[in-house]
């Protein structure tokens, strides 16, 4: 059996994107575990592994076409340190290829320019994270994220809510 607390964190970027009235855009991920009761149903910001050597903002601009087509975007913002979450012990080695404790997350925040034509769910090759899209209310988004989350959810929103004014 594997010692979780010896495992490390998967680095990872978010991203936090915002339409011209300052609603973020979310999508209703598709389950992919075992343990789809953790996850189904669950809305999330984009987000996505870094490949070795890659630039973390070219990483984020990657994961936000490969994840939602979108490409008209400006950027507005990093968060100011990394951010961790835990997975549930239920899905550590089961929800990324290496047995990982968690993911540790950079954060951009951009403000999506082009036309809602441009948001597709499934843009390249590979399986599509999300089977649904919304634009939210920024104070309305908690409830909607699954639980082991949600602290780095709020910690994103207090450093870019300043974007949605």
């Amino acid at each position: 059996m594997v010692d979780i607390k010896k495992l490390g964190y998967r680095p990872n970027v978010g991203i936090m994107v915002l339409n011209s009235k300052g609603r973020v855009w979310l999508g209703k991920r598709i389950a992919k575990t075992k343990h789809p009761e953790l996850i189904s149903q669950a809305w999330q910001m984009p987000q996505g592994g870094v490949d070795a050597g890659e630039d973390l903002q070219a990483a984020a601009l990657r994961e936000l076409y490969e994840e939602t087509g979108m490409k008209t975007v400006t950027l507005l913002g990093q968060l100011e340190d990394w951010v961790h979450y835990d997975f549930p012990p239920e899905l550590v080695g089961k929800v990324t290829k290496k047995p990982y404790r968690g993911q540790k997350q950079m954060w951009y925040c951009y403000r999506f320019d082009g036309i809602e034509a441009e948001i597709n769910l499934h843009p390249t090759e590979e399986k599509p994270e999300f089977d649904d899209w919304c634009w939210a209310d920024i104070d309305t988004i908690f409830d909607l994220i699954v639980e082991f989350k949600r602290d780095v959810y709020i910690e994103v929103v207090k450093q870019f809510k300043k974007y949605t004014l």
